[in-house]
């Protein structure tokens, strides 16, 4: 059958549960600052699912989202500590790789918010440049419009990393043909085939917007997946600024069973990379993974 890669599930919303700390608008960059095991288990956690992927807790690390507690200084220590921790869990479960996280600049679900193409590049660049050769991919995520993805890809090139390209695009819950920016999808399509980066996944949309939108990203010609979220809906109380994240509410009906039926539906659509994002826990990936072989497929 078809070789798929396993990736994990959510990282900062799980870190925020394990943590049981109040909500900050620092979101799980508190938790790995206050209780660094707990992130690194939860990598464990993963790997022991049958993730083959560990995803460094480094999202939110970006100083425009730091400077708003004083800690933009600390960029660079809490990079290296975020992929630290996931390359430890990594080397003791013996095999898979580590990915560095990309998110958006000031808010997730906030395409307004980006900043213009060169400043984006600029910052994402150094980001890129603190991780190193630590990590062996780059996965940016929950990309929301062209100029965010523009961006992103501009600062890849800028930082002349060497490392492979994954962008993940979020979609509309309503109508997963769009882009959270109400753009077409499909406006994508002519940036993959110039860019071509080496995956091209949707992430961080409810799994019903993810099977509309999916069909478009098998037209772009490189592998393809995705990664849905298990919130009831994007609140317009966390689209405030500096939001955190109780004013957004996990669903109820999204079993590790119920998820893994929508993962499956993707591989039949031709997904080669999956996994889960926000409220998709280890349970979760140990579902996918058993229908994966269940099914006679490769786990990579």
């Amino acid at each position: 059958m078809t070789e798929i890669t396993l990736l994990d599930g959510s990282i900062g919303q799980e870190l925020v549960h394990r943590g049981g700390g109040p909500a900050t608008s620092l979101w799980s960059t508190q938790v790995m600052m206050e209780r660094p095991e707990l992130v690194e288990q939860l990598h464990a956690d993963y790997f022991n699912a049958g993730a083959t992927v560990a995803t460094a807790n480094t999202y939110a690390v970006h100083k425009s989202r730091l400077v708003r507690a004083g800690l933009e200084a600390k960029q660079a220590e809490l990079i290296r500590t975020a992929i630290k921790l996931a390359a430890n869990a990594r080397d003791r479960h013996g095999t898979g790789r580590v990915a560095g996280a990309l998110g958006p600049f000031f808010a997730s679900y906030r395409p307004d918010l980006m900043p213009d193409v060169e400043e984006a590049a600029e910052g994402f660049a150094e980001k890129i440049s603190l991780m190193g050769p630590k990590v062996d991919l780059l996965i940016a995520e929950t990309v929301c419009s062209i100029q965010e993805a523009e961006g992103v890809f501009q600062g890849v090139l800028k930082s002349g990393a060497d490392k492979p390209l994954w962008i993940a695009f979020s979609v509309d819950d309503a109508d997963g043909t769009k882009l959270r920016s109400g753009e077409p999808l499909d406006v994508v399509l002519p940036m993959i085939a110039h860019y071509r980066p080496e995956a091209v996944l949707l992430n961080c949309s409810s799994p019903e917007a993810i099977g509309q939108g999916l069909p478009v990203l098998a037209e772009c010609g490189v592998p393809f997946g995705a990664y849905a979220n298990g919130f009831t809906m994007i609140t317009e109380a966390f689209k405030q600024d500096a939001p955190t994240v109780d004013a957004l509410t996990a669903r109820d009906d999204l079993t590790p069973g119920a998820y893994a039926d929508h993962v499956m539906a993707w591989i039949g659509a031709g997904a080669t990379i999956v996994g889960g994002c926000c409220e998709v826990g280890p349970a979760h990936i140990a579902e996918i993974d058993r229908r994966l072989r269940a099914g006679g497929h490769t786990v990579v």
